[in-house]
């Protein structure tokens, strides 16, 4: 649908706002979480098509901000192993969801909700690991993801974790991957007029409101251990996922 800021009424960019915030304390915690918990209240507001352009401009002021924060725990070689793939991917993967309409995006992005919270919990169940050339591939399998759908920020943190690394140099590691990542998604977007200026501006407006969430993360992450991956928040992820495939397959 056409998108226009005049759609959105003042308690909705409230709650946009308020739920970015929140998301990106979560996301600045756990290293993901923004992008599945942000659809919920997007889809509604400007829909299913609109929101994973929106989400890859709002997230890379998440990722600055959460790099900056945690700039010295980066581990580089995990960063150079894993983006030569998974950029040329995620392009491809962003063109494609260009060409889907509403409907299939809902289909899509409720479906890849549903499915990425079970995921992460099978590669940890199965005490899956990464060494060395296997995180390439890895790169690959991200970029794919990412590029068309909103979430697949678990893959990436599970695939970090599998390659060894805990605490702040996950969450680190997963920003410096994702603003590149970030960048090539939302080049393939306004190149294929996926963000016309009033979606731009919506998207900017977002993002400005995760920016103080990544350093209220990272004290709380100093104070405590990362135990984020509750049951009841990816209860709400599903439950959510369920709404929009709902939407997609009923035509909404």
């Amino acid at each position: 649908m056409a998108f226009s800021l005049a759609d959105v009424s003042l308690l909705q960019a409230v709650l946009v706002a308020g739920t970015a915030f929140g998301a990106a304390i979560i996301g600045g915690m756990a290293g993901y979480g923004t992008g599945l918990l942000m659809p919920l209240v997007l889809v509604p507001i400007i829909g299913a098509e609109n929101v994973v352009p929106v989400i890859a401009i709002s997230a890379l002021f998440t990722n600055v901000s959460r790099f900056l924060a945690m700039r010295a725990s980066v581990d580089w070689r995990k960063v150079a192993l894993m983006l030569p793939v998974s950029v040329p991917l995620v392009v491809l993967s962003a063109y494609g969801f260009t060409r889907l309409d509403t409907r299939g995006a809902s289909i899509l992005i409720g479906a890849m909700l549903i499915v990425l919270v079970p995921l992460r919990r099978l590669l940890a169940h199965a005490g899956f690991t990464l060494q060395g050339w296997q995180l390439v591939p890895a790169g690959g399998v991200y970029g794919l993801v990412t590029g068309a759908s909103t979430g697949a920020g678990v893959i990436l943190v599970s695939f970090l974790m599998a390659a060894g690394l805990t605490g702040q140099a996950v969450i680190a590691t997963d920003a410096a991957i994702s603003i590149v990542i970030g960048l090539a998604k939302s080049a393939t977007f306004g190149f294929n007029d996926a963000l016309p200026m009033p979606l731009l501006l919506f998207a900017l407006l977002v993002g400005c409101a995760t920016v103080p969430g990544a350093f209220v993360a990272k004290r709380i992450l100093e104070a405590m251990p990362v135990r984020l991956h509750t049951v009841m928040l990816e209860a709400v992820i599903v439950a959510g996922g369920l709404t929009v495939l709902g939407r997609g397959i009923g035509g909404g």
